[in-house]
């Protein structure tokens, strides 16, 4: 599980208090985003499919520990920001697909999804495809994937406007007087905020240890064509090709291969107590991956360490703290992730334009993913991608990839704007 990535840190230098606040504040940031962002769509799903308390309790213990231990295993070992997370375009599938599938055949699938993961991360496929996006192309798709949030940071000034207002004024201020802490001050007082208006109620707190729970899987051939599959391309397409750019976005090349392995085998272990799908993260993974989370690349690992924990500590308890970062206002947590993530948009914007010979094709790029274009069940960042690859085509004149290739093992460049440790 090595890593080319040039931000690889130097053995010598040891961790202070400094460089672990703002990481661990990332990865902080990131898992309430997942939590109070979509994990409602959990709840949906099991709700449609008629899920006792215990089994819901064991699909949010099983998805939260698989999500914490790949994650924390991932970003330790290649010593970069790995981010984990369930595949929300496959969860807001499963509240239709559940309705009409028993839960033991949707176990099945779930393990069919998972093992077709560990074999394509096996294959080596999948890295061979990402290498060939350009850099231009791919720097595109995540600012318009990001664009939404940016978006909605603002758009809360029309819902709750002293909340949203409040953040957006401290983050401009505190980026002023010290931009460092701009991201770690606008949670404390927006935390702050919240509770002096009695708007978080912690009063019904109770941490019960969560339970997990086996369900024997069943098998058929209608769970294989309408959930299995289905379930194996939406998260292919909406959270791995997104999520492994983030990362060659900000200049972290750990090969897709190992990623794919570990994330499909812990879905494989987690199915029988209720997870679905788990991969690599694109959106809390960009909370984690850019400046916002420390200065030097070489710093940022920790903040996948980090989300790992709290994943791992909120999985122990089950639905309960899960259920604390859900009280949380939407606005809140809109805001707060579109703060976090201007950064990452405005280095993301900046790289797809760099390059005037790919400046239009990175363009269109951007626009398509933004659209957020939905056809045949597949979300709009595979859309974008795939319009951007064809625009790339059709005005170079040639297919990405097709030009001059680097030797074998030798370390893909960077993107424009990436940052080196």
């Amino acid at each position: 599980m090595a890593s080319s990535s040039p931000s690889s840190p130097s053995p010598a230098r040891g961790l202070s208090l400094r460089d672990l606040v703002h990481p661990v504040v990332a990865g902080l940031i990131s898992v309430i985003v997942n939590y109070g962002g979509t994990f409602i769509l959990v709840f949906q799903a099991a709700k449609v499919a008629g899920l006792s308390p215990e089994l819901t309790a064991s699909w949010v213990w099983s998805i939260s520990i698989g999500v914490g231990v790949t994650g924390l295993i991932l970003s330790w070992a290649t010593r970069e920001p790995i981010i984990t997370a369930w595949s929300t375009p496959a969860a807001a599938f499963l509240v239709t697909a559940l309705a009409t599938t028993s839960y033991p055949e949707a176990i099945g699938a779930y393990l069919i999804s998972a093992a077709a993961f560990v074999a394509l991360g096996l294959s080596g496929w999948f890295e061979r495809v990402i290498r060939l996006i350009p850099p231009g192309v791919a720097a595109g798709l995540l600012a318009g994937i990001l664009l939404q949030f940016g978006v909605k940071a603002f758009g809360g000034m029309s819902i709750d406007p002293g909340l949203a207002g409040l953040l957006i004024v401290a983050y401009v201020l505190l980026k002023r007087l010290t931009a460092r802490y701009a991201v770690v001050g606008i949670l404390a007082l927006g935390l702050a905020y919240l509770l002096i208006q009695d708007r978080v109620d912690l009063s019904g707190l109770s941490l019960t240890l969560a339970a997990p729970v086996f369900t024997m899987p069943a098998f058929s051939l209608n769970a294989l064509l309408s959930v299995a599959l289905p379930l194996f391309l939406i998260t292919l397409t909406g959270q791995y090709m997104p999520g492994m750019l983030v990362l060659r976005n900000d200049g972290f090349k750990t090969s897709a291969n190992p990623i794919v392995t570990l994330t499909g085998l812990g879905s494989l272990v987690m199915a029988p107590f209720g997870s679905h799908a788990f991969n690599v993260a694109a959106i809390t993974a960009a909370i984690c991956t850019g400046r916002e989370a420390h200065e030097d690349p070489s710093r940022r690992w920790i903040a996948g360490v980090a989300a790992g924990l709290f994943y791992i500590l909120i999985g122990v308890f089950g639905v309960t703290l899960a259920a604390v970062f859900m009280a949380l206002p939407a606005t809140f947590i809109t805001t707060l992730a579109g703060l976090a993530l201007l950064g990452t948009i405005g280095g993301s914007l900046a790289s797809a334009m760099a390059d005037p010979k790919s400046r239009e094709a990175s363009l269109i790029t951007f626009l398509a993913a933004a659209a957020n274009i939905t056809l045949f069940g597949i979300g709009g960042a595979f859309w974008g991608l795939v319009i951007g690859l064809l625009a790339y085509g059709a005005l170079n004149g040639r297919w990405p990839g097709a030009g001059a290739r680097q030797p074998a093992g030798a370390p893909a460049s960077a993107p424009a704007g990436a940052p080196r440790a």
